[in-house]
C-alpha cells in the first residue's frame, strides 16, 4: 500500500543542468546568494519562504527554457523531472507557486541580483573569457506590460476615447459616433507624446515606435559587450522615449564599474579602454565626455554634409580622429563584430530567452530579471567552454546534428551503391569478348586471356 518516496526511481537529469549544477556547487553559488539574501529573511516563522538559491535557479530556468512570466516557470518545475533535479526538490516536495515567485523577487533588492550577476561574471574571468578591455554598446527595445488603449492624459485623467470625444464636441458634434472619433483621429497631427499621455498603473512605460513599426508602450534595454568573447559586461534599463545619446553614458560607467568588480580578485585587470557602437550615438558632446575619461572611441559617423566648427572648435578634434580610426583596418573590423556580438546577445536574452515582452512592471522589477537573465547568457558561454553548449536546447540540437549527418552520410553511401549495381550490366554489356592465347614453354603451358579494356 505504501512505498517510500525514497526508494522511488530518481530521473538522471538533464545533462546539462547536471553539469551546470557542478559548476555552480564547485564556486560554493548557494553560500554566496544566501549570505546576499540573509537580511530579507525572518528568523521566526511565517510565510513559507523560498531560498534564494532556488530562487535564482528558477530565474536561470527561465532563461534558459525561453520562459517569458513566472507562471510559466512555476509551471515548467512542476512538470519537468530534469528541472527538479536541477532545482533540487524533492519527489514530496511541491514546486513554488508562481506568487511565491513573485514575492521573493519583490523582497530581494536590486543589488542582490547585481551581485549575482557580477558573480557570474568572476567565472568567466576565473575562465579567461571576459577581457573589458573593447566594449560595444547598443540597445533594443522591449515591449511593456501594458495597452495602448488604456492610456489617460497626465493632465486631466481622461482616458483616449473621452479625449476625443471633448475634441468631437468642441468641434460642433453633440453625439459623436464612433465614426465621427475615428475620423477626428485621423485628422491629427500628433495623436500621442509621453509628455501627455500615461499609463497609469505602470508610469515608467513609455510610448515608443517598435522595431515592426507598431506603437507600443515600452523599455529601453541597453547592453555593453566584451567584443573580444561575446561576454555581457552590463546591462542597463532605461525609458523608451530617451535618445541614445542621453543613455550611453549610464552605460558606460555600468560597464566600467561591473568590468572593474569582476576583476577584482586578479592582479593585473584590464580597464575599459575602448567603446564602439553605431550613428545613433554618435555626437560632438558624447566625443567629448568619452575623451575626457580616457576612453578610445569608435563610433559610427552619420553624414551630416559639410559642417561648421566655429561654436564648437573642441569637438573637431575628437570627431576627425574617430573618423579616421573608423577608416583603418581595425576600425572596420571592430564594427563588423559589433554587429555579431550584440545582436547575438538581444537574440538570446530577449528572442529565445523569452524577454521581448515583459510581464512585469516598474524599471527596478524588469532590471532585476534582466540582470539574472544576463546571467544565464554568461553561464552559457561558460558552459559552451565547458562542453560545448550552451543551453540545454543547443545540447540537444548537437545530438541531432550528429544523427543528421550520420544519416546523410549513410543515405549518401547507400546511392553510391545503388548507382554502381545499376552501371554494372551496362558495363558488361559494353565490354568486348576476350581471345586466349596460348604459348608453350619448356615445363608449363600458359593462356592468357587478352581484353579490349
Amino acid at each position: 500500500m505504501w512505498v517510500a518516496t525514497a526508494e522511488l526511481p530518481k530521473s538522471p537529469g538533464h545533462p546539462f543542468y547536471t553539469r551546470l549544477n557542478a559548476l555552480l556547487d564547485a564556486n560554493d553559488f548557494d553560500e554566496f546568494v544566501e549570505g546576499q539574501c540573509v537580511r530579507f529573511y525572518a528568523p521566526v516563522m511565517g510565510r513559507p519562504s523560498l531560498a534564494p538559491g532556488r530562487y535564482f535557479r528558477l530565474l536561470l530556468v527561465g532563461y534558459f527554457e525561453g520562459i517569458d512570466s513566472e507562471r510559466g516557470i512555476a509551471w515548467r518545475a512542476s512538470d519537468s523531472l530534469a528541472v527538479r533535479a536541477f532545482l533540487r526538490l524533492p519527489v514530496d516536495e511541491p514546486p513554488p507557486d508562481h506568487s511565491t515567485i513573485s514575492r521573493t523577487r519583490r523582497v530581494i533588492d536590486l543589488e542582490s541580483h547585481r551581485a549575482v550577476f557580477t558573480w557570474v561574471q568572476q567565472r568567466l574571468v576565473a575562465a579567461g573569457l571576459l577581457k573589458g578591455k573593447t566594449v560595444a554598446v547598443d540597445g533594443t527595445m522591449l515591449e511593456a506590460n501594458a495597452a495602448m488603449r488604456s492610456i489617460v492624459r497626465r493632465d486631466t485623467g481622461a482616458s483616449y476615447q473621452e479625449f476625443l470625444t471633448g475634441l468631437a464636441q468642441a468641434s460642433g458634434i453633440a453625439t459623436p459616433t464612433r465614426e465621427d472619433l475615428a475620423r477626428l483621429d485621423r485628422k491629427r497631427k500628433k495623436k500621442t507624446s509621453n509628455e501627455d499621455w500615461k499609463y497609469p498603473w505602470d508610469p515608467d512605460a513609455k510610448i515608443a515606435k517598435m522595431k515592426d513599426g507598431r506603437t507600443h508602450l515600452a523599455y529601453k534595454a541597453e547592453h555593453a559587450v566584451d567584443l573580444e568573447t561575446g561576454a555581457l559586461v552590463a546591462v542597463t534599463l532605461q525609458d523608451a522615449d530617451q535618445g541614445d545619446t542621453t543613455t550611453i553614458i549610464e552605460t558606460v560607467i555600468a560597464a566600467a564599474e561591473q568590468s572593474e568588480d569582476a576583476q577584482a580578485e586578479i592582479q593585473a585587470p584590464e580597464p575599459l579602454a575602448e567603446i564602439i557602437a553605431d550613428k545613433g550615438y554618435h555626437s560632438n558632446q558624447i566625443m567629448i565626455e568619452l575623451a575626457a575619461v580616457g576612453l578610445r572611441t569608435y563610433v559610427a559617423e552619420p553624414d551630416r554634409g559639410r559642417r561648421d566648427w566655429s561654436e564648437e572648435p573642441a569637438a573637431r578634434t575628437l570627431v576627425y580622429a574617430n573618423r579616421r580610426r573608423l577608416r583603418g583596418a581595425r576600425g572596420r573590423r571592430l564594427m563588423r563584430h559589433r554587429g555579431e556580438r550584440i545582436e547575438r546577445s538581444f537574440a538570446h536574452l530577449y528572442d529565445t530567452g523569452g524577454m521581448r515582452r515583459t510581464h512585469l512592471r516598474g524599471h527596478t522589477n524588469i532590471l532585476k530579471r534582466l540582470l539574472i537573465h544576463a546571467g544565464g547568457f554568461n553561464l552559457g558561454l561558460v558552459m559552451r567552454h565547458l562542453i560545448g553548449s550552451g543551453t540545454p536546447r543547443g545540447l540537444q540540437d548537437r545530438l541531432a546534428t550528429v544523427i543528421a549527418t550520420l544519416s546523410s552520410l549513410m543515405g549518401a553511401t547507400r546511392r553510391w551503391f545503388v548507382t554502381i549495381s545499376a552501371w554494372q550490366p551496362i558495363m558488361a554489356a559494353a565490354r568486348p569478348a576476350t581471345s586466349p592465347t596460348t604459348t608453350t614453354g619448356d615445363s608449363s603451358v600458359v593462356t592468357t586471356y587478352t581484353t579490349g579494356c
